[in-house]
């Protein structure tokens, strides 16, 4: 081999090494640029490390409880996780006197965690035990544990400020979070943990659906409904006591409600709710970390709450499922069919009684509808009906004849069959298969005939012994439908 092939492929080999070297050890001159470069330019960058740690942990972090809010919300208890939070203080404060006790510190997160998990628990087990064994609703459980725990928490925090050889100040954190002060050992504890409860939601995904949608269903086809209801509250409590540090006994029902509360206004299926919360849920504890790195004496679970309520706000306002925005332009849209339906079909009877003879001449050669008539048969104000007339003109389905009348196309006149067609299915079978008087029919028609399908068209006309594919219009089932004033004015038949 050659001397240069050697080089070359050597260098090739240490390149990702020299890499990982210089984004974990930066030398001292790029430690003097970074130091030298704007706080926004070393947060985009991640030349910190203590940034890099920080960002991880909240990431993991919210995926996670993105995950696991989706089924409380579900569930409907989002508050669950509230006394959760709160039940566990009592668990960390335990956990201090005894380490402190032993000799330590009392300040080690591993045990402060197992503490508030310990505390977690025997809340939730508190929680289903006086919601099984007494008339007290779930609501009242949570509030008796939740003020509870917290007061004895609180009392217990007292105990401890006034010990001679400690102090509560490292224990703040866990009642308000405290992301910055996260070293690596932290970091890794919560990402290892948030890990293992996302792999377990996932396992369990399709029986947590199930119990969450259906409980009664799943109790009758021998799932142990008990078990996984218990196997997810101890979940909900892990991944509480995960997040306490970041932002807070307080605030760590947001995290846990937010998130999946934004993603069910994109989505209305459970499989695409579940990666969407976690992808807000990440976003919000992302940008709330890198704003309390931006600026160090603002609180990051105050901050993360904040951002989730942006994110919130934005997927209210915009969402594609549930938004305001697209909700009001799907009513919209239905308001705009179903007045262009109405327009149709009025026309339509109108020449059917007026002028019968006219349906089944050229359509050019039809008399026009006045604009009176149409008036009174629909009772519109005149600004509606020029609204609806305008947008049937502009799809060529009405014509504006000189003398002030209006005259249905022939692609008017299609589409005026069809939407009469399936009004008058429906009235039929309403008045033959449900036993409702002609004369009650037409309002219920007239609510239900814009959102049929084709299939269920089809079996209208099966049960009407109907012939599929014709495009013949039932009779009127309640004949005389137009005001007797215009059937006089126009020589047309009272009956």
């Amino acid at each position: 081999m050659k001397p240069g092939t050697w080089r070359f492929r050597t260098r090739c080999r240490l390149f990702p090494a020299i890499l990982l070297s210089g984004l974990f050890a930066c030398p001292a001159s790029a430690q003097s640029a970074s130091a030298a470069a704007p706080a926004w330019l070393r947060l985009l960058t991640l030349q910190d490390h203590n940034t890099r740690i920080v960002l991880v942990g909240a990431l993991i972090l919210g995926c996670a409880c993105g995950v696991m809010g989706t089924f409380l919300l579900l569930r409907k208890r989002a508050l669950v996780s509230d006394a959760v939070s709160h039940a566990t203080l009592p668990g960390i404060a335990l956990a201090f006197l005894v380490m402190a006790a032993a000799g330590g510190s009392g300040k080690h997160l591993g045990g402060l965690l197992l503490g508030g998990l310990l505390s977690g628990l025997l809340g939730m087990g508190m929680v289903t035990l006086i919601r099984t064994q007494t008339r007290l609703k779930e609501d009242a459980a949570l509030g008796i544990v939740l003020s509870v725990f917290f007061g004895l928490g609180v009392a217990l925090l007292g105990v401890i400020q006034k010990m001679p050889a400690g102090h509560a100040a490292g224990l703040e954190s866990f009642i308000y979070g405290k992301t910055a002060s996260m070293l690596t050992g932290d970091a890794l504890l919560i990402a290892v943990s948030a890990l293992a409860v996302l792999l377990l939601c996932l396992a369990f995904f399709k029986e947590f659906t199930l119990l969450c949608f259906d409980e009664a269903f799943a109790a009758a086809q021998g799932w142990p409904v008990r078990r996984l209801d218990a196997l997810m509250l101890a979940l909900v409590v892990a991944v509480t006591v995960i997040g306490l540090q970041a932002v807070g006994l307080i605030l760590m029902v947001a995290l846990l409600v937010i998130p999946p509360a934004a993603a069910r206004f994109w989505t209305r299926r459970t499989s695409t709710m579940l990666p969407v919360s976690a992808f807000i849920g990440s976003v919000i504890c992302l940008v709330g970390a890198g704003i309390s790195a931006l600026q160090p004496r603002m609180p990051a679970g105050a901050v993360i709450v904040l951002t989730g309520t942006v994110a919130f706000s934005f997927s209210f306002i915009f969402g594609s499922e549930r938004g305001v925005w697209m909700k009001s332009l799907h009513q919209r849209r239905l308001r705009r069919k179903v007045g262009l339906q109405h327009l149709l079909r009025a026309m339509y009877e109108w020449l059917e009684q007026v002028y019968p003879n006219a349906l089944e001449q050229a359509v050019e050669g039809s008399p026009g509808m006045p604009w009176q008539d149409l008036l009174e048969v629909r009772s519109w104000h005149a600004t509606t009906l020029r609204r609806w007339v305008h947008g049937a003109h502009r799809r060529g389905w009405v014509l504006a004849l000189p003398e002030g009348t209006l005259q249905l196309t022939r692609a008017g006149l299609v589409q005026a069959r069809r939407v009469v067609r399936n009004h008058r299915l429906w009235e039929i079978y309403l008045v033959t298969h449900a036993d409702i008087a002609p004369s009650h029919v037409d309002r219920d028609a007239d609510q239900v005939e814009h959102v049929l399908g084709t299939e269920l068209v089809r079996h209208l006309e099966r049960l009407t012994h109907h012939v599929e594919g014709i495009s013949w219009v039932p009779p009127n089932p309640h004949l005389p439908a137009m005001p007797a004033s215009v059937r006089r004015r126009q020589g047309g038949p009272l009956s």
